[in-house]
């Protein structure tokens, strides 16, 4: 009896270090995939795709001699030009991820649904654009609130990530705490390459324009 008991506490102890380490493990990995973000090289890869990004944006966005049917099928399909780089911004940083991410993995499979959707409506009905229908009122919001009160806080918080974060609805803790952190890394490195590039672009524009008025107020040699 007594040996059976041993055996089994022996057991609990192993399985015990074996969740101790498995964490740890995580735990590194997830700090790992945070330092990743504030590299150089990552800012120069990011940079890089988002650039890209952004020219494609510009190049389907420009306007063409095409009929009228066909662009207004095009302005149907085309998101407006901020959440246009708005999403080529996303899609570029989740590229930049290599898709080793729950959250990169969703925003590329987003845009794959999207464009899926956009071809469809497009050989239904090419004209027109597809209708906006109203959302329709639920009554769920009132039994959501009622079930809030019986839901831990933590709980409350942790569902409110899942849905801040893409595609980490249904993590567990600690998988979205780690997906948390390595978006939130993204994000500010997505920030700092974005400023860079506007403040690159105004010093290019205002180098320009003031070597243009500069010609312009010259006079001719005599």
């Amino acid at each position: 009896m007594a040996s059976t008991s041993g055996s089994t506490t022996a057991v609990e102890e192993r399985e015990i270090e074996r969740k101790r380490k498995r964490s740890a493990a995580g735990g590194e990995s997830a700090a790992a995939s945070v330092s990743k973000w504030r590299t150089r090289r990552e800012h120069e890869i990011y940079s890089s795709k988002l650039l890209e990004a952004l020219r494609l944006v510009r190049a389907g966005s420009s306007p063409s001699s095409s009929s009228s049917t066909t662009t207004n099928a095009a302005a149907s399909a085309t998101p407006p030009r901020s959440r246009a780089v708005r999403e080529a911004a996303d899609r570029a940083l989740a590229v930049a991820a290599r898709g080793r991410t729950c959250w990169s993995r969703a925003i590329l499979a987003n845009r794959r649904r999207r464009l899926q959707a956009a071809r469809r409506a497009r050989l239904r009905n090419p004209a027109t654009p597809p209708p906006r229908h109203a959302p329709v009122p639920t009554s769920g919001g009132a039994s959501a609130q009622g079930d809030g009160g019986k839901t831990p806080p933590l709980a409350r918080k942790a569902k409110v990530l899942g849905q801040l974060v893409p595609g980490c609805r249904k993590l567990p803790f600690p998988a979205l705490l780690a997906e948390a952190s390595d978006y939130i890394a993204a994000l500010e490195m997505q920030v700092r390459a974005m400023t860079a590039l506007a403040e690159a672009l105004s010093a290019v524009s205002s180098s320009s324009s003031s070597s243009s008025a500069g010609g312009g107020s010259s006079s001719p040699p005599a």
